[in-house]
């Protein structure tokens, strides 16, 4: 089986002991890729220096995510799309907004937002999308802005099937994670009734471990959990999520690799 982690931070503190240990068990599970979404400035060192370590596997994206969003942004912002122009990122991410953490720098979100997906657009890359609390309101804040140059994904997705629908009709990916394996999830019915031909698979290492992990450490490995669920739920192999799930997330980073 081989699989892609289309979104994982393991190049955080939380790694810092066991991080070829870590790498070991992903490749063995059949991890292909490992997509690791940047958070600010304080993590583009460690994430370059893990993605030096393991080129070609752990794959860096470059953004700056909302809940670091603040009253100077825009300082960080002219870091992160001059990182963009020295070019090596497969995505533009983790970008967007969180109304769960704090309210406060709300519409400092939505500008930061609008100004990474100009960026997007202007590089040519896929956004990764944040949404904690957020989802209607940055499908609505996105919407006005959507062209057939904005692509990308809709990061642990834990939304209702009318989110899920509206994402998906704007062209965009969902990110299903550990989530999908809790009882109290919710996600069952947006599995039954989306095509993998719009689903990722994802495990936002080091959080929300999947069953029966939960509560502990995620890694990448666990991303095989998402994928056995998934395909519990709609009847069909672990195999046939794997290689279309990897399939989708290869071709919206833009990556060569084989996963058939």
């Amino acid at each position: 089986m081989k699989l892609v982690d289309s979104h994982a931070h393991i190049y955080l503190k939380e790694f810092k002991d066991d991080l070829e240990l870590i790498i070991d068990r992903a490749r063995e599970t059949g991890v292909e890729a490992i997509y690791m979404p940047n958070i600010d400035h304080t993590s583009i060192d460690d994430m370059l220096a893990v993605a030096d370590k393991y080129p070609g596997y752990c794959i860096p994206m470059m953004g700056l995510h909302p809940c670091s969003v603040g009253k100077s942004f825009e300082k960080d912002l002219y870091e992160v799309e001059d990182w963009l122009e020295k070019g090596g990122f497969a995505a533009v991410g983790e970008i967007g907004t969180d109304l769960y953490w704090d309210k406060t720098f709300w519409r400092q979100q939505q500008e930061a937002l609008r100004i990474q997906l100009e960026m997007a657009k202007k590089f040519e890359l896929p956004f990764v999308i944040h949404c904690r609390d957020s989802i209607d309101e940055t499908i609505n804040f996105i919407a006005p802005l959507n062209n057939k140059k904005l692509k990308g994904v809709f990061h642990c997705f834990g939304g209702s099937i009318q989110q899920a629908e509206d994402i998906i009709a704007m062209g965009f990916k969902l990110g299903l994670g550990g989530v999908v394996t809790f009882k109290n999830g919710g996600l069952n019915e947006v599995m039954e009734n989306i095509s993998l031909d719009d689903i990722m698979l994802e495990t936002d290492s080091p959080y929300l471990a999947p069953m029966p992990y939960r509560g502990k450490r995620n890694e990448p490995a666990y991303v095989l959990k998402v994928c056995e669920k998934i395909a519990n739920v709609k009847n069909i192999s672990a195999n046939d999520v794997a290689i279309r799930t990897s399939a989708n997330s290869l071709s919206l980073f833009n990556q060569p690799v084989n996963v058939n």
